[in-house]
């Protein structure tokens, strides 16, 4: 597809009311098949959007060399964890893809040459929530890696750059957790709403500059002390969610759901961003 083919189809998009942005934070691969609150309010929230055209998701479980993009017809179900149940591994969740938005995407970020791939698909980041935003697999959606070599501040303005998506009726989704530290698991409170002390210290902070609208804080996370140290050791579940709030415009409405932590030492805290109507 050239250039002209491209902007003739962006043109029959046709320009959409701004959709809105979600942060969603997924937890366990076992929230695919899960029966809980946290699948309740994703089942609830996708009954409530607009139906989007596509979706673009941001996984913390795609970390590249460099910015790519899905741009496969249908990209396979990648199961990408290990040591759980068969039934885990059978889900599959064969939504088409859209080398369609794929091109928009690369077409609208400018700081970085995208790559568009043909080998990845989706991973459980993405489709261990949209299944239960939109159980019938019936919206394209593609993936957009997260460049491991870049510093927060990048990942920040590049998202930026992807805002002209939400008036095409593109949903776009981070998918990560605010607080994620693996190592410090309680696994005697795998089934519990528990958090030890520095990972509510981190949650709280965290939420207090969301809804403040205190961005520069949340970029310059490793500013914040050791609780935050100790929720974020490694950037990847984190940094889908400044992808999220780099697209909040204006006075855009911003609200938080499924706020609970799991297991001592992750949040799934979630966000929603939209346009105030």
């Amino acid at each position: 597809m050239d250039l002209h083919d491209l902007n003739k189809m962006t043109a029959e998009m046709g320009n959409t009311a701004p959709m809105p942005v979600l942060f969603l934070g997924h937890g366990s691969p076992m929230n695919a098949i899960a029966e809980n609150e946290f699948v309740a309010s994703f089942r609830k929230l996708g009954n409530e959007l607009v139906r989007p055209n596509a979706i673009l998701c941001i996984s913390a479980h795609w970390e590249t060399q460099g910015t790519y993009v899905t741009a496969m017809r249908q990209p396979p179900t990648i199961h990408d964890f290990g040591g759980f149940p068969q039934a885990l591994y059978d889900v599959r969740y064969p939504a088409p893809g859209s080398p369609e938005l794929a091109l928009q995407t690369k077409k609208a970020i400018r700081r970085t040459q995208v790559q568009l791939d043909h080998e990845w698909g989706l991973d459980h980041g993405a489709w261990s929530v949209i299944r239960h935003l939109y159980p019938q697999a019936d919206i394209p959606v593609v993936q957009m890696s997260i460049d491991r070599s870049k510093p927060p501040r990048y990942h920040y303005e590049l998202a930026q750059e992807i805002s002209r998506l939400r008036k095409k009726g593109v949903l776009i989704i981070g998918s990560g957790n605010m607080v994620h530290n693996l190592r410090r698991i309680a696994w005697d409170k795998l089934d519990e709403s528990y958090a030890f002390d520095w990972a509510l210290e981190a949650s709280e902070k965290m939420k207090a500059f969301i809804l403040g609208g205190d961005h520069q804080a949340l970029i310059d996370y490793r500013a914040q002390g050791r609780a935050f140290d100790l929720a974020i050791p490694t950037p990847e579940h984190y940094m889908p969610l400044l992808y999220a709030l780099a697209l909040k415009e204006g006075n855009e409405r911003i609200s938080l759901f499924n706020d609970k932590p799991v297991a001592g030492s992750l949040y799934m805290t979630s966000v929603k961003i939209e346009a105030d109507l």
